[in-house]
């Protein structure tokens, strides 16, 4: 039984940082991809960064320069540092894992990055 835990999220000031950490668990299949959505109230689900197996990433533009996504291939974990968050940074933030095979991903719970002064 596939179990995907997403931690870190938390409320801090704008300029300030947080460390996401998702662990992926209970899955024979071969991770392709790794990724970091977040959701705001009323706002549709944006993709913020992804990373593959062989290490290749992708940012979207407004954190480029900003967070940073790695991965941990032998404990199935991504991490996403952000640094220098804005207000509008403000939004649930989920882990999306796609699998090789089947062709199909896998979402976690979500937690909650709030930046406020």
């Amino acid at each position: 039984q596939v179990q995907v835990a997403e931690s870190g999220g938390g409320l801090v000031q704008p300029g300030g940082s947080l460390r996401l950490s998702c662990v992926v668990s209970g899955s024979s299949f071969s991770i392709y991809r790794m990724s970091w959505y977040r959701q705001a109230p009323g706002k549709q689900r944006e993709l913020v960064a992804r990373i593959t197996r062989d290490g290749n990433t992708n940012y979207a533009d407004s954190v480029k320069g900003r967070f940073t996504i790695s991965r941990d291939n032998a404990e199935n974990t991504v991490y996403l540092q952000m640094n220098s968050l804005k207000p509008e940074d403000t939004a649930v933030y989920y882990c999306n894992v796609r699998w090789v095979l089947p062709a199909d991903g896998t979402w976690g719970q979500g937690t909650q990055v709030t930046v406020s002064s």
